[in-house]
Parts: C-alpha cells; sequence; structure tokens
C-alpha cells in the first residue's frame, strides 16, 4: 500500500497544472514547509512540484576543495553517528538497524571481515534541497537495488519500526576513496518519494514495483567532489558507512547540514 500511494503521490507531482493552478501550489508548498528559496529560482518558475523538489541551485556552493576533507553529500540533518557495534548502528537513539542487512551483497569481502563501521545518517525533510553530491573524490565500483517497503523515515517512523533503513527500498553505492578504503552511500527511499535518480545510470530505477535485487558494475567511473550524483523526488535519507579507518567524521546528533559543509577528513 506505502508504495502504491508513492507512486501515485509521484505522478501527481510531476504533473504540469495550468500556470495559475502550478503556482498556486508551488508558492504554498514553500510557505507551508518554510523553504528558504534564495539559492533558488522563483517558486513560480518550476511548473510541477516534482521540478520545485529536485530545483537545481543556482548559486553555486562553496565547499573546502581539500582532498582529505569530507563535505556534507546533500542538505538535511544528521540524525545519528558513531561506530558500530557488531555490524549494528543506531538510527536514532535506542533503536537499531543492522549494517550486514542494509548493505546486502555490496558488503563484499571487505566488509565481511569487519563488525565495526564509522557511520551517519542524513535525514532530508520537505524543505531541504534534494539533490546529492560526491562527498569528496570517488571512483563508484557498484550500485546494487535493493527492493523494499517505503516506510516514512521521520524520526516518529524510526521510533516505532526497528531496523527501517534495512527494510525501505534503497540503492546501495560502493566507492573507493582516495586512501584505498571503501565507503558505501546508501540512498534510502520513503514514503511520498517518488523516485531517486543517479545521472551516472538511468537504468537505476526505483519506486517501480521491482521485486529482485539489481546489481550493476562500473570501471574507471571517478567523480569529483561536489559534482552531482543524482536527486530524490521528496525528502528522504542519505546514510554513509565507512569501513574501519577510512574516514573521520566530525559529527554529531541533531547538527543541520547544508551540502558542502565539512564533516570530517579522510584518514591517511
Amino acid at each position: 500500500m506505502r508504495r502504491k500511494v508513492s507512486q501515485i503521490f509521484g505522478k501527481i507531482a510531476a504533473f504540469k497544472f495550468p500556470k495559475p493552478i502550478q503556482n498556486f501550489i508551488n508558492s504554498n508548498y514553500v510557505k507551508y514547509f518554510k523553504i528558504d528559496m534564495s539559492e533558488f529560482k522563483t517558486p513560480g518558475e518550476y511548473d510541477s512540484l516534482t521540478a520545485l523538489f529536485t530545483r537545481e541551485l543556482m548559486i553555486p556552493r562553496k565547499f573546502d576543495e581539500a582532498s582529505n576533507i569530507f563535505i556534507s553529500p546533500s542538505d538535511g540533518v544528521c540524525l545519528e553517528c558513531g561506530t558500530s557495534n557488531l555490524r549494528k548502528a543506531l538510527s536514532i537513539k535506542g533503536h537499531e538497524y543492522s549494517i550486514t542487512e542494509l548493505l546486502g551483497s555490496a558488503l563484499g569481502e571487505e566488509g565481511a571481515r569487519q563488525e565495526e563501521f564509522g557511520y551517519a545518517n542524513i535525514y532530508l525533510s520537505p524543505r531541504d534541497y534534494h539533490r546529492y553530491h560526491a562527498p569528496c573524490d570517488i571512483e563508484i565500483l557498484s550500485a546494487l537495488y535493493i527492493p523494499g517497503d517505503l516506510y516514512s523515515v521521520s524520526v516518529k517512523a524510526l521510533e516505532k519500526v526497528e531496523n527501517l533503513y534495512a527494510l525501505n527500498e534503497r540503492v546501495v553505492l560502493k566507492c573507493r576513496i582516495s586512501n584505498k578504503k571503501i565507503v558505501w552511500l546508501v540512498f534510502v527511499g520513503a514514503l511520498n518519494v517518488g523516485k531517486m535518480k543517479f545521472i551516472f545510470d538511468d537504468r537505476i530505477q526505483t519506486n517501480a514495483m521491482a521485486s529482485f535485487v539489481q546489481s550493476y558494475e562500473y570501471e574507471n567511473l571517478s567523480v569529483r567532489k561536489g559534482e552531482l550524483l543524482g536527486y530524490f523526488e521528496l525528502g528522504s535519507t542519505i546514510v554513509i558507512v565507512g569501513e574501519k579507518d577510512s574516514l573521520e567524521l566530525n559529527l554529531f546528533n541533531s547538527k543541520v547540514l547544508k551540502f558542502g559543509d565539512s564533516v570530517g577528513m579522510i584518514k591517511a
């Protein structure tokens, strides 16, 4: 049911209403969620809610370009961060998710030999900028689509549903960073998130009633820090998982983030 509702919502959001009606919808959405549009076009310039959700920055964000600085891949708020215990991480205080289940086969041999991982959960609300970018120079080794449910990923939902991130539909990017360590970027679908898009591979289709895991391998697919990876068609969550000694994250719970903020360092 949640998947069907999300598909219907996605179709409505993508519909282009007559301009006066669309202007009314967009303006009220911006007012209701108190969206800061100072970096974007005016609400009336977007021809659908989806176009507004996935809006592009008109003013490029500046960030620390030093090769060892790890930046936030998106806007949002850090709900939890830390080091996993026996491959268990916190979604929010008192509630866990399984890194093994979250990553699926993308865990690979590198992860299978470890029980401790650094992690951070970034929640994107409906008011946030919904595009996501490379948090450092990365080589994308693979993308794994894992079908699942579409529970809300709000704090209230995380308090009710244990292991929620590992239950929802998601896409796992397995990446190699400059110190040759592996970092996984996990893009978690959610209720009313119509689709997740990845600009480097249009074969990755989400919220499409797929019932089987799909894996895509890449050779020589490098993305520079800050470059666009894709976007959510509404808010959701990005989970960053790093193998041991890959990253030193400088985050804390409830920290508000903007894409481009320095959030840690790549370990030498």
